[in-house]
């Protein structure tokens, strides 16, 4: 009977210790939702990139297989027209800023 309330002691002392480390040590309750948080994360950034991957590994594949492609670059960034086509360029007018108009006024008289 005289061992009971040191075993008593030894048990709580080591549930104490338990909780402690279970709250407030490495691999604590906190750190394990912050590196969850941390994985939530870093998926999202990783699914973002893999659509982006996609969308250059289709536009690579269009461009090695297909001449459509190479045509729409062709026009959009060097400005290079088909033999027999005439380029038309469409030039809007600048807006008349209010000091201009004042001074187009003032030299017409």
């Amino acid at each position: 009977m005289r061992k009971a309330p040191w075993l008593l002691l030894v048990l709580v002392l080591l549930l104490g210790w338990l909780q402690y480390k279970f709250w407030f040590g490495v691999g604590s309750s906190g750190q394990v939702v912050a590196l969850e948080q941390q994985v939530a994360a870093q998926k999202r950034e990783n699914a973002g990139l893999q659509e982006r991957n996609d969308a250059l590994a289709a536009e690579v594949e269009d461009l090695k297989s297909g001449e459509s492609a190479v045509e729409e670059r062709a026009r959009s960034e060097l400005g290079m027209i088909k033999p027999g086509e005439t380029f038309y360029r469409v030039v809007e007018p600048v807006p008349a800023t209010p000091a201009s108009a004042e001074a187009d006024e003032e030299a017409a008289p």
